[in-house]
């Protein structure tokens, strides 16, 4: 082999290494800004590209994703001249390469910078408790001058947020004194609705325990009174039972009497045992018929015949 093919095969390897190295490969939201003798030549966005060797260069490599950016805590004074420290994260995304690389110089230090003065404007127009009770507002300002501010940066701003709002030590005193008197003020209100509470459940207790006792006191004065009303209805059933058993038996005796067809005596001597049985009760008076008289007389002194003939059959 001699020197001449050496020289090509050794040529060829160099353009062959020359082409490789300039092959580009530009990833997913990523972006890479191309010069072309120092002028701008393109953005580059996601795919195979091929860089001219010695001619073009890649001036920046943007990402496209959303970025935080947290700045320190900046002094700023309120309306009634209290100093507070004020810590800002910003949510920002690159929608231009071309601008972001040609716009600003050191664009963080710019949106920085940017951001503090725009944040003491805002809170020099407010008293210390709209500034600690306006997070919202102040957000929602500082997006709105903030993402303007950074249109020709080829930035948008997506969000602003105050992270910590630091007032001076003798405020954050005062303001926990407050807060612990408001805590304490609550858990005196909570104790008294509580108690409260209970002196209302005690009364509703003893409302309902008198309820029941009274109805108690009812159901017992009911039932007893219908225990003695089914006492007497049965007393009284008794009674009539009794009553028309005796008025059975009276009305069985004079059917037996009428079967047997008694003569006038034997008619005679039934009445005068219900006259005894009538001298038995506690009538002082009793009228006795003229045709029960003789008949009377008659059994008195068969009774006294009998009492004086008794002693002579005994002797």
């Amino acid at each position: 082999m001699n020197f001449g093919v050496i020289a090509i095969v050794v040529l060829i390897v160099l353009i062959l290494i020359l082409l490789i190295s300039n092959i580009v490969i530009v990833q997913q939201s990523r972006a890479y800004v191309v010069e072309r003798l120092g002028a701008f030549r393109a953005v580059w966005n996601v795919g195979l590209h091929l860089k001219v060797p010695f001619i073009e260069r890649i001036a920046k490599k943007v990402s496209l994703k959303e970025q935080v950016a947290d700045f320190a805590p900046q002094p700023v004074i309120t309306k009634d001249n209290v100093t507070m420290q004020i810590d800002t994260v910003i949510y920002f995304q690159i929608i231009d390469p071309k601008l972001y690389t040609y716009g600003v110089e050191h664009p963080m230090s710019a949106i920085e910078n940017l951001t503090a003065t725009t944040l003491r404007n805002i809170i020099g127009d407010m008293d210390l408790e709209q500034s600690l009770t306006s997070r919202d507002i102040i957000n929602s300002r500082m997006r709105a001058i903030l993402d303007e501010a950074t249109d020709p940066w080829g930035i948008k701003v997506n969000r602003v947020e105050l992270k910590n709002i630091i007032p001076p030590k003798e405020i954050q005193n005062a303001m926990e004194k407050q807060m612990k008197a408001e805590r304490e003020r609550r858990e005196s209100i909570l104790q008294a609705e509580g108690t409260k509470q209970s002196q209302i459940l005690v009364a509703e207790g003893e409302k309902q325990s008198a309820i029941l006792k009274a109805d108690a006191a009812k159901q017992a004065a009911i039932l007893k009174a219908e225990g003695e009303k089914e006492a007497r209805i049965m007393a009284a059933e008794a009674e009539a039972q009794a009553i028309m058993q005796v008025q059975q038996a009276l009305a069985d005796s004079l059917k037996l009497l009428n079967d047997a067809a008694p003569n006038d005596q034997v008619v005679k001597l039934k009445a005068l045992e219900a006259m005894q049985k009538v001298a038995d009760g506690r009538a002082t008076k009793i009228i006795i018929p003229s045709e029960l008289q003789g008949l009377a007389g008659l059994a008195a002194s068969a009774k006294a015949v009998f009492e004086t003939e008794e002693p002579r059959d005994g002797k």
